[in-house]
């Protein structure tokens, strides 16, 4: 990311994130409120994720399973599974009609409705308006070492609360059935056609990454970045009145 590009992203990240509070707050009562009623408990869910990819493992952040250095943070949403989700599994990766989900919560996911408090997560710097989702620590070791070059999508790229991959698939990363890339999907995940391969956990990984990257390699070229960061930005609400996530 040149350093043209990383002065206006944070420009826009402040301004944007300062309007979205403004006009959502008001909302939090509501969602709250029906939060609580669906299923007792915290209203807010608060998740250590990796961030920013800041360089190979030392001091800081990272296993060796993985050999690198994410920035840690904490990120803020609206609470959408039970308060015991993962009282008997650990952390896991949500899937498609995940049973934890609670009902106010599908909805919420479905809408992107759950991921307004990360706008606080933005004011702060822990985020971007726009860029790849960060994913939790604990699970970062074993998707780097499924997917290669996973940890490359969040190389001196901060996580967003929307981004490319993010308006193109559904909430867990699957393409929906009308994309044009489904139709390259048995490429894209399963290149050495293994049995017994399909539908893998990390499939839906692979395919975010691939948008990920796409994402960051407009970050070298102002233009590119400001044409693709203003296209994501406006097509996200679309995403959320249809209601494409998972």
């Amino acid at each position: 990311m040149t350093p043209t590009v990383r002065l206006a992203k944070r420009a826009l990240d402040v301004a944007a994130a300062s309007v979205g509070l403004a006009v959502t707050l008001p909302f939090y009562p509501i969602i709250g409120a029906a939060i609580y009623l669906d299923s007792p408990g915290p209203l807010f869910y608060r998740q250590r994720r990796a961030g920013e990819l800041i360089g190979p493992a030392g001091n800081g952040h990272g296993g060796p399973a993985i050999g690198f250095r994410f920035r840690e943070f904490d990120m803020l949403k609206f609470r959408t599974m039970r308060p015991d989700a993962e009282k008997l599994t650990g952390a896991i990766i949500a899937k498609e009609g995940d049973s934890r989900i609670t009902r106010v919560g599908r909805f919420l996911r479905k809408t992107r409705l759950d991921e307004l408090p990360q706008f606080w997560n933005v004011l702060k710097g822990d985020m971007s308006l726009v860029g790849p989702r960060p994913e939790r620590p604990e699970l970062l070791s074993n998707l780097a070492l499924a997917i290669p070059f996973f940890e490359e999508r969040m190389r001196n790229v901060k996580p967003g609360i929307t981004g490319l991959a993010q308006i193109n698939l559904g909430y867990s990363g699957r393409a929906p059935e009308d994309s044009p890339v489904t139709q390259f999907k048995a490429q894209l995940t399963n290149p050495f056609q293994l049995d017994g391969a399909d539908d893998a956990e990390a499939d839906d990984m692979r395919m975010k990454m691939l948008f990920d990257l796409a994402y960051s390699a407009n970050l070298e070229h102002f233009p590119s970045f400001l044409s693709n960061e203003l296209s994501i930005i406006f097509k996200t609400p679309m995403v959320m009145l249809r209601g494409l996530g998972r």
